[in-house]
């Protein structure tokens, strides 16, 4: 007896053929590049422009088990910016919750739920300081390529497709949908329409894994200026809380993007 699919399988096959009858019979909404780049550059600029900012966001990490099986790690948290070379993020999951300081001088990593923390020196800028964290400490900012001072340059360096997919609607707020492709990487990009064009969703998946697992960050109450409320951007150590060197927080659980139950493969 052959064995039928059930109604979420057919769905999703009948989603898949609607799509991709969708995207080949509308050239003229999914076929202009040059709109999305000017709609990107626009919201560079903008973000760029800005000398503060503060925005919530919630955080999804994909992982693929052995079994094919995908996973997703969630987590929220905030991030407050002052240009040139200050910020203070937290990011709180299930498993870890981590605060990271920086005053233009020093880094902290503050592991709040073991009260821990280590402190290096690293002066410079903004764009020094995301280097610094995603090739030393393994800590990437969320959605860090946005705030770069060459954030164009960056994100649209090794592109070799452009979509533009239309409209669509992120938390209540009209956005402009742009899908962009690498060699190594697919990415997405809901922005914001008007006059306040920030990103409100950052979608990456990696096409060097099987099954393409995605890492996205969807922001919330999104400020500038003005709006941004009052920030110290200084380290101020909990009460009793011990400092540690950049080995020993290495090797501690559930102070990374993976819990500590979660076993890394070989590939």
């Amino acid at each position: 007896m052959t064995k039928q699919p059930n109604r979420l399988s057919r769905a999703v096959s009948v989603g898949a053929v609607t799509l991709m009858a969708w995207i080949a019979t509308t050239p003229g909404t999914v076929a202009d590049e040059a709109q999305a780049k000017r709609l990107l550059k626009a919201m560079t600029d903008y973000v760029g422009a800005q000398q503060a900012i503060s925005f919530d966001y919630d955080a999804n990490l994909e992982v693929v088990t052995k079994d094919r099986q995908k996973l997703a790690l969630v987590s929220s948290g905030t991030v407050s910016i002052s240009r040139p070379d200050k910020i203070r993020a937290t990011r709180s999951g299930g498993f870890v919750d981590i605060e990271t300081v920086f005053d233009g001088q020093s880094l902290t990593l503050l592991g709040r739920n073991k009260n821990v923390y280590v402190q290096v020196e690293t002066p410079g800028s903004l764009d020094h300081l995301i280097d610094e964290l995603q090739r030393k400490y393994d800590r990437a900012l969320p959605a860090a390529d946005l705030f770069r001072v060459k954030a164009y340059d960056e994100l649209m360096a090794e592109v070799v497709d452009v979509k533009d997919l239309g409209s669509g609607v992120i938390s209540g707020t009209e956005c402009d949908y742009f899908a962009f492709r690498t060699a190594d990487v697919d990415w997405q990009i809901w922005i914001a329409q008007g006059s306040r064009p920030y990103p409100c969703r950052y979608v990456i998946a990696s096409k060097g894994i099987t099954d393409g697992p995605q890492y996205s960050v969807q922001i919330r109450n999104w400020k500038t200026g003005g709006d941004v409320a009052s920030v110290d951007y200084r380290f101020t150590a909990p009460a009793n809380a011990r400092r540690v060197d950049l080995d020993e927080l290495q090797k501690m659980k559930n102070m990374g993007e993976l819990p500590s139950h979660f076993i890394l493969g070989g590939k």
